[in-house]
């Protein structure tokens, strides 16, 4: 087996051990079981437990950047691109239980994680918000006196609470769509000039 498809194939066996069994309870040995792998070759692509939910989370959100560009990459108007691209966040983790159990819950148990890590894919997937924001005041769409960088954190910290809900409610889900719509517009209320609605906003 050529090393990229083993070093993968350990890292979506880390997605379901750890939405199983959550990241404090899981054993390195588990990972190597579900990845049908010997216990030591982990330690020839990880160092340690951390190492791999930090490896995880860097594949899982390029795959995810990947995905949105390609989503937006044919949408001119900024509104529409705002709501398309909450969908796509909120589908991604809904079509995914795993990762989104992973991303929303486990990944914050990291000491690691939350007090050392850098993450520059993460800072990507928040200029793709910000580019938006940028190009919709270029186009006189938005509002000017908009920050995008703050705009995007704002954006992106909404989704992702409603994502954490998703994975925690017991209660039937609601439609993903619907609610990308409605977080999109609240939004978009608060970007958009007067008088500059488009189709963006249903």
């Amino acid at each position: 087996m050529r090393g990229e498809e083993k070093y993968r194939m350990i890292l979506n066996a880390a997605k379901h051990v750890f939405a199983m069994e959550g990241f404090y309870n899981s054993k390195v040995s588990e990972i190597a079981r579900e990845a049908h792998v010997a216990d030591g070759t982990i330690y020839l692509y990880f160092k340690n437990k951390d190492d791999i939910l930090i490896s995880l989370f860097e594949e899982e959100l390029n795959r995810i950047i990947m995905n949105v560009k390609s989503k937006l990459e044919h949408i001119v108007d900024p509104q529409e691109k705002i709501i398309a691209f909450c969908d796509n966040h909120l589908t991604i983790l809904e079509a995914d239980r795993a990762l989104a159990e992973v991303i929303q819950v486990e990944l914050r148990q990291s000491n690691k994680f939350m007090r050392e890590y850098k993450n520059k894919h993460f800072l990507a997937y928040l200029n793709i918000i910000a580019d938006i924001v940028a190009q919709g005041q270029e186009q006189g769409v938005f509002k000017n006196e908009l920050k995008p960088d703050i705009c995007a954190r704002v954006i992106f910290g909404s989704l992702d609470e409603l994502s954490t809900y998703l994975v925690t409610a017991r209660r039937k889900r609601f439609d993903v769509h619907e609610i990308a719509t409605i977080v999109g517009n609240s939004f978009l209320t608060g970007l958009v000039k007067n008088g500059k609605e488009s189709g963006g906003q249903k």
